[in-house]
């Protein structure tokens, strides 16, 4: 049995489109003062990508300019989220599980805490940790061998459960940590994962 589950938060524990039009409001209107920068195209993907990925890597990947960067960044390191938020189904059974659970999401730290808070999920872990591009150059993979050298975890201990295969999947298979791929709408077919699933319950099969 896995004596470990990391978890990622956006789009694991709670779709962001349930929270998107309010939360991102400012954001895309951003977005749309620099839209002469892109093309129609990439500027919908743009504000896609921003529902599931921190502000910097979608500012890189886009080429966003250096003054959308920095108004950007500037709007997002105070914005905090303040409606109820409810989860995916499945995770009431999930936060049930009889092992060590740790909270791993990257994104400004006063956001992402603001989303917990309303979430009211900060008892369901042991550790929370949060990677904030603004603070720390470290990554969730410096987060995931930090908790597993701490805890004196293998790797065969630990599930890693996310959305993003460039992320947290990436992180856990780099460690050699078993990865569960939350992909209710089938968006990465060919991802690169030890286990895959629609539904959170799913996570409860590979963990004994």
């Amino acid at each position: 049995m896995k004596q470990a589950m990391i978890l990622d938060l956006d789009n694991t524990i709670y779709p962001v489109s349930s929270i998107a039009s309010h939360l991102f409001k400012s954001l895309f209107e951003l977005l749309d003062e620099y839209a002469h920068e892109m093309d129609s195209e990439n500027l919908h993907k743009a504000k896609y990508e921003l529902t599931r990925r921190p502000y910097q890597f979608v500012a890189n990947q886009f080429n966003f300019s250096q003054a959308h960067k920095t108004r950007g960044i500037t709007l997002l390191r105070d914005i905090t989220y303040d409606l109820p938020v409810e989860p995916y189904d499945g995770y009431a059974l999930l936060k049930t599980a009889p092992l060590k659970k740790f909270l791993v999401t990257t994104g400004f730290k006063k956001l992402q805490w603001s989303k917990i808070k309303m979430l009211n999920i900060e008892n369901d872990f042991d550790e929370i940790h949060i990677v904030d591009p603004e603070v720390s150059p470290g990554t969730k993979k410096d987060v995931f061998e930090d908790i597993m050298k701490r805890h004196h975890y293998l790797p065969a201990d630990v599930l890693v459960v996310g959305d993003d295969p460039e992320s947290e999947i990436k992180a856990g298979v780099e460690l050699g940590i078993e990865t569960f791929l939350f992909d209710p709408d089938d968006k990465h077919p060919n991802a690169i994962v030890t286990f895959k699933g629609s539904h959170l319950k799913k996570v409860l099969h590979h963990i004994i």
